[in-house]
């Protein structure tokens, strides 16, 4: 590393993280459920992107994201913000993900590459472009039952060819067809209130002044995505600037070194990282001011990627989902909780709506931390029991933090 290279300690690093993602301020002045379109379409102006997940057994993870950031605020108003008229769009950002309307034109290069089957394995190349070949009319007549009906899902296809199977092999040939057409930006899509995909033509969804808007290379669009990614991270190395908007690591790092050399990206080492980071010239790594703790999504930016998570923040996370129950370390949903500038906890929820009860199935501390984390814990445990809109808390038996949750809910009575 040059000797002119910042250099920045562990904890300067978190603190950029942590204030990049929008979870260094404290949330805004409670307002119930109210909290709309407005501090909504912030939250998506820092983030960049928020992943959509199925998952609904607390909450699915696009409405926890906005939590993390605002508090109480009323998902209506984040439904409404996608699809035909919305501000957002659905496209493969980071997976599947909601962007900000106006980004449309930096996807173009990812729907041609969609459009000529252009995936990196050699082996799915070929099976995606045999699929097409063999269902280059079904995938017409598709396409020309959603122009004349207008917005579908695949369950409401005419002909929608159900089939058997496990996984990729269950869906139907009709939303492979749609699922198709929406890759190649033929099709835009929303979610329906079950989280089905909603497909119309894309003229019908995406504005008109957007759709006008010129075609960037892809070279350039993804400079401007990678430079997105790195004021959104904070503190990246290539690898992290590259997942952000998933993108290969091969192909981000030529981009990487043209934004060093327009000078709108600059080399910095962090302690403790083996790779080169890289920053936005000028961030300032600033202690929190949010003093409360707060609950962080399975598949929030902040640590969707595990190797940053545990570069960072020394935090090995693991999905355990799919996990065996008797085998799962911590818990099927593990939320960590982010307070001051660490991760200091864990906690398996689950809201259970028929008993109208927040479920802490599991809580654990991380190595280090103390009992002194409860009490925060617990006020971060019922601001969002109170915005799922249930009347309880439910504190179990796995963990060793439960004592201490159950010890700070009694001396407060609740």
């Amino acid at each position: 590393m040059p000797a002119d290279t910042a250099q920045l300690s562990s904890l300067e690093a978190r603190r950029l993280a942590i204030a990049a993602q929008g979870l260094a301020a404290p949330r805004p002045r409670p307002r119930g459920r109210a909290q709309g379109d407005k501090q909504l379409r912030q939250v998506m102006a820092q983030l960049g992107t928020i992943q959509l997940d199925a998952v609904n057994v607390l909450e699915r993870t696009q409405f926890l994201v906005p939590f993390s950031r605002l508090g109480s605020y009323d998902p209506t108003a984040l439904r409404a913000l996608s699809g035909p008229g919305g501000h957002w769009f659905e496209y493969w950002g980071h997976a599947a993900s909601l962007l900000p309307m106006e980004m449309q034109p930096l996807f173009r290069w990812r729907m041609e590459r969609s459009r000529q089957d252009l995936v990196d394995n050699p082996g799915a190349r070929e099976r995606r472009r045999a699929w097409r070949a063999a269902h280059a009319d079904y995938m017409e007549a598709v396409l020309a039952e959603v122009t004349e009906r207008g917005p579908l899902p695949a369950s409401r296809l005419s002909e929608p060819r159900r089939r058997t199977g496990e996984w990729w092999d269950r869906r139907s040939l009709g939303r492979l067809a749609l699922e198709f057409l929406f890759g190649d930006g033929v099709l835009a899509a929303w979610r329906g209130t079950n989280f089905e995909r909603i497909y119309d033509l894309t003229e019908r969804v995406i504005p008109a002044e957007v759709l006008a808007l010129p075609t960037p290379a892809p070279e350039e669009a993804q400079r401007e995505l990678i430079a997105l990614a790195a004021r959104c991270l904070g503190v990246a190395t290539v690898a992290d600037l590259a997942d952000y908007f998933w993108m290969r690591a091969p192909a981000a790092r030529p981009r990487v070194s043209e934004l060093v050399d327009q000078g709108r990206l600059t080399k910095v080492s962090v302690e403790g990282w083996r790779q080169t980071a890289y920053m936005v010239p000028g961030a300032f790594a600033a202690s929190p001011r949010r003093r409360e703790a707060t609950l962080i999504s399975p598949f929030d930016s902040l640590i969707w990627a595990r190797p940053r998570a545990q570069r960072l923040f020394n935090f090995h996370y693991r999905i355990e989902i799919y996990v065996p129950g008797p085998d799962r370390a911590h818990g099927y949903y593990v939320m960590p909780m982010l307070w001051r500038d660490n991760l200091v906890a864990r906690f398996d929820l689950k809201a259970d709506r028929k008993a109208s009860a927040l479920l802490v199935v599991a809580a654990f501390a991380e190595p280090g931390q103390d009992s002194g984390l409860a009490e925060p814990a617990l006020a971060e445990l019922h601001r969002m029991r109170q915005w799922l809109g249930l009347e309880r808390l439910s504190v179990g038996e796995k963990g060793d933090l439960i004592p201490h949750l159950r010890a700070v809910a009694a001396l407060h009575g609740v």
